[in-house]
């Protein structure tokens, strides 16, 4: 039948059904290319009715189609109350529709109380729904770094702590992370350590430790429940005690050195000073034998004295300074009252 219909078409015409089928094809290409035909029928043979003018409409307005109607059929093969336009509005909002229906998918199959605005609002604040929900059904281990706290014998001690914890769905939005629980694990070992007497009760009971941790609440405000502290290691470090009486004494000595020195400085000065007065006072007696020719010199124009008397002066003065020479020093004014 084609071979008759051939023959009776002229070349023409062939020529002519040739491109309008080439025509027919290029605009099938093309509707494919720029419709989300293949997500479309995805849709469809998984069961789930998406409208094309809804896919157009969310393509135009530059979302991921792909991404969105991915995680719609997940949601409703999961039996999940989820609206494309929520999840659409979600995406638009910067938000992962994926693992935000993948964290519903795991609470519901856990039976864990989590609402899709939930979902939504923990996934916009910028957390990990979905490793929230995990950590809900499988608790989550931390472990503190070497926290050193100090007893009241003076001993150092360095302890590591576990803590298990269960993320707590409620609270998510808002609440502390992780750190806050380490810094108020820290805080509960520092305070517990620090009431003990000494270093040896705790380390004979580190339950201590836990008990009075876990009875302040530090989970209080945290997107986390705390179900159990345990104590990893207890390290026994410096005598904090001794290094600081050490200190203090070394620091008393240079006090004290100090001290000394001022002493010893203030002496010298006060030397110095002595010695200085008796340069003074010197220099004041020379000064005064100094005017005595010039009174003797004025007697004896006044004649006031004698010439014999000046003369006997000479020889009372000649007298003392040989007995002076002979003793070594004795003291003239006395011998010269005795002459009298």
């Amino acid at each position: 039948m084609l071979i008759l219909l051939a023959a009776a078409l002229t070349p023409g015409a062939i020529t002519a059904i040739i491109i309008a089928v080439v025509v027919v094809l290029v605009l099938i290409a093309i509707v494919i290319g720029v419709l989300p035909v293949r997500i479309w029928f995805r849709a469809l043979v998984s069961g789930v009715k998406v409208s094309m003018a809804r896919l157009i409409g969310m393509k135009w307005r530059g979302v991921k189609v792909a991404t969105i109607v991915d995680a719609y059929i997940s949601a409703m093969k999961a039996g999940l109350d989820v609206t494309i336009d929520e999840l659409e509005t979600h995406v638009l909002a910067k938000g992962d529709a994926i693992k935000v229906v993948n964290a519903l998918i795991s609470a519901h199959s856990a039976n864990i109380q989590l609402a899709p605005e939930t979902a939504r609002a923990i996934d916009l604040a910028g957390r990990d729904v979905l490793n929230a929900v995990k950590v809900s059904v499988n608790p989550k281990v931390i472990e503190t770094p070497g926290i050193s706290a100090i007893a009241k014998d003076g001993i150092e001690l360095r302890v590591k702590a576990r803590v298990t914890v269960r993320a707590n769905i409620t609270r998510l939005i808002g609440g502390a992370g992780e750190d806050t629980i380490i810094a108020r694990i820290g805080e509960g070992i520092v305070t517990t350590v620090g009431s003990a007497n000494s270093h040896k009760d705790v380390l004979e009971n580190p339950d201590q430790i836990s008990k009075t941790v876990l009875n302040k609440g530090l989970d209080n405000g945290t997107a986390f429940e705390i179900l159990s502290i345990d104590i990893a290691d207890i390290d026994v470090g410096r005598n904090i005690g001794a290094q600081l009486q050490m200190d203090q004494a070394e620091a008393d000595k240079r006090i004290a050195e100090a001290k000394a020195e001022e002493r010893r400085a203030m002496a010298v000065a006060l030397e110095q000073e002595m010695k200085a007065k008796s340069q003074e006072m010197r220099a004041n007696v020379i000064a005064a034998e100094a005017e005595v020719p010039k009174a003797m010199a004025a007697a004896l124009r006044e004649g006031k004295i004698g010439v014999l008397d000046y003369y006997k002066m000479q020889n009372i003065q000649a007298d003392t300074a040989m007995r002076n020479s002979l003793t070594g020093g004795a003291d003239a004014p006395s011998d010269s009252k005795k002459k009298k």
